[in-house]
């Protein structure tokens, strides 16, 4: 059966997929339905970071699932309350509220922004950012090719250019409570700002008496070399944003703020059906334990630093290697990414193209030397093929 072609027949067309269907995965690979494994680079957008069915997330997720699936957040439950522990531990007692998805993270960390501003609502985000696709986190994003087709937006976002101080600096008018941004803009080809840049953020946003909103969606939970990505310029943010890592494949997203800032929310305010329920809260302490028992952050910088040089190397000539751990742009002088992308299919070897210039290389954080050198191996056929 022609899954490709079912699928076009009962779903929304909003996936341009690969003609692949997968049927099982371990650690960095995936298995077809004919028996092929591919070497996952791409750990479904950097979701699979501990690799996947790591066994002690599928041993949690699979007792969870035995004994309670779901109640309502009405009611107590262990795992969201030793989850939401973990994450205070961690961030320095930071609150959580959790939801669904990196963009119902965002969601929430706007309106809690906008509780806490009072009278203050402009939110001020950086041009080319991406935040995610429901109506709010689509507005803070600063991409117009996302935006125009579903104008009229929510409004109350400004945009200034990402890695510029001066510009926003200026933008920090009484009307604003709270900057959003990426710590490293992952949509827009893993552009990495500045050393320093995020210092003077964090400094401008205390000098203006506004929030800085991190969104950590992508970067966050060891992915660049550090639990956290702003933890590199020793900054703290006032709201944070994860999601996709968080409970290692299945649907989870956290806000998290400073107890002061989180208890602007009034009862009512917000809220989750499935948000924080048992099974992705198991999975979630798993996947934090699995980060802390192998060592995953300092994995990240060395599998991270082995790729880049390894694409440095063997990449065409004029071609840039950016980004920071095991989160990685390579931009290519003459575009073309979506032929490497099937090149690389075409190998057994699973990258992600952005636009027409970028490759994307957010592996699983457990993958070895030598599935690295073997996924450069076949990158070197496809750029001599070129």
């Amino acid at each position: 059966m022609d899954m490709t072609a079912v699928l076009d027949d009962v779903t929304m067309p909003t996936y341009r997929r690969w003609p692949v269907e997968f049927l099982s995965g371990e650690g960095a690979w995936l298995r077809d339905t004919s028996g092929d494994r591919y070497l996952d680079l791409m750990a479904g957008i950097a979701v699979a970071s501990v690799g996947h069915c790591h066994p002690k997330v599928t041993a949690a997720i699979s007792s969870q699932a035995a004994s309670l699936v779901h109640v309502s957040n009405l009611f107590l439950t262990r795992p969201q309350a030793e989850l939401a522990g973990g994450l205070a531990d961690m961030t320095g007692g930071m609150k959580a509220f959790f939801g669904n998805s990196g963009a119902e993270a965002v969601e929430c960390a706007i309106k809690l922004a906008r509780r806490w501003g009072g009278s203050r609502r402009t939110i001020v985000a950086a041009e080319k950012g991406f935040h995610g696709r429901t109506l709010g986190a689509l507005a803070a994003t600063g991409q117009l090719d996302k935006q125009e087709p579903f104008e009229p937006l929510p409004l109350g976002f400004e945009h200034v250019p990402y890695d510029d101080i001066p510009a926003l600096e200026a933008a920090l008018d009484d009307e604003v409570c709270a900057v959003i941004l990426e710590v490293i803009q992952g949509e827009a080809g893993v552009l990495v700002p500045q050393s320093g840049y995020l210092t003077e953020v964090r400094r401008l946003c205390i000098e203006a008496g506004v929030l800085l909103i991190l969104d950590e969606i992508q970067t966050g939970l060891g992915r660049t070399g550090r639990l956290f990505a702003y933890e590199h310029e020793g900054v703290a943010p006032d709201i944070l944003c994860l999601g996709k890592a968080l409970a290692g494949g299945l649907p989870m997203g956290a806000c998290l703020a400073r107890p002061e800032i989180a208890d602007a929310f009034q009862l009512g305010d917000h809220g989750s059906t499935f948000g924080g329920g048992p099974v992705p809260s198991s999975a979630a302490i798993a996947v934090l334990e699995v980060i802390d028992e192998e060592g995953l952050c300092e994995r990240a910088k060395v599998a991270g630093e082995r790729l880049m040089k390894g694409l440095e190397a063997i990449a065409p000539h004029g071609s840039v290697v950016r980004g920071m751990g095991a989160m990685i742009g390579l931009e290519l002088p003459d575009g073309g990414a979506r032929s490497v992308v099937e090149a690389c299919l075409e190998r057994k070897v699973l990258v992600n193209d952005i636009g027409d210039k970028v490759v994307r290389f957010v592996p699983p954080l457990v993958i070895s030397d030598d599935e690295i050198d073997h996924g450069l191996g076949k990158l070197e056929e496809v750029f001599d093929a070129i």
